[in-house]
């Protein structure tokens, strides 16, 4: 895996399709009138805002795996905003996590409801040490079971995108085994470097929020829009390393 080579072109990706980012940057203003109608204190703005909400939930998980399409084949197009496939593409990114969900979802009420009320007893008995202990645990087994499934959710996300199969994507063993084909110390590698670069983008471009409103609006609308456009193209073609 050439890790060099997936961060420059990544970089690049944004940067060679700057006339086509506005189509993105207009799907990230949906998100944006929530909290300006909040801020304005506009009732009618805020309910519009919930209606875009819900738009850009049908459109841009669908559009940001159509970027992921584009790295795993190596393209340094931006993919067209068809909105029949991009309501498509979302619907099936949203099944998806619905599913890799199930599981922290049942182990959080399990351990709740079973470490919850032991802990209401050991609160009455004040064995306050005990409640902590045992609270942390339970805490600590959700939060590593959530972190195991987000991970597999991630590259089940490069699978359907890789392979256009919604069904493929939910064989959690196949997503194993191209995690294992991909090589944990190269995932590892990208997560660290991926990781270090969007904080880095992150902190330099927060500079604009001193801007007051418009700095919101242009970190929201431009530096996130990057950031999933890097993000998104790095695992499609960090996902193209299965071959």
């Amino acid at each position: 895996m050439d890790l060099s080579k997936i961060v420059f072109n990544s970089l690049k990706y944004p940067i060679k399709n700057i006339v086509k980012l506005p189509i993105i940057f207009v799907l990230f203003i949906l998100i944006a009138i929530i909290p300006i109608g909040r801020l304005l204190n506009n009732n009618n703005m805020v309910i519009i805002g919930v209606i875009a909400f819900f738009i850009f939930i049908l459109i841009v998980p669908g559009f940001l795996l159509g970027i992921v399409k584009k790295g795993s084949n190596e393209s340094s197009l931006f993919p067209s905003l068809n909105l029949v496939n991009s309501i498509y593409d979302s619907i099936r990114v949203l099944i998806l996590r619905a599913v890799y969900m199930i599981v922290p979802a049942a182990v959080f009420f399990i351990v709740l409801s079973t470490a919850g009320y032991d802990s209401i007893n050991m609160i009455y008995d004040l064995q306050i040490s005990l409640f902590v202990a045992t609270f942390g645990l339970a805490l600590l087994a959700i939060l590593i079971t959530y972190l195991i499934f987000e991970f597999l959710l991630f590259f089940a996300k490069a699978r359907l995108a890789y392979l256009n199969s919604l069904s493929e994507a939910l064989k959690i063993h196949k997503v194993i085994r191209d995690i294992k084909n991909i090589g944990i110390v190269n995932i590892i590698k990208w997560i660290i470097v991926m990781a270090v670069l969007m904080v880095v983008i992150s902190v330099v471009s927060s500079a604009v929020l001193v801007i007051p409103y418009v700095g919101f609006l242009i970190y929201i609308c431009i530096v996130i829009p990057i950031i999933e456009s890097i993000g998104n193209y790095s695992l499609g073609m960090l996902y193209s390393n299965i071959v």
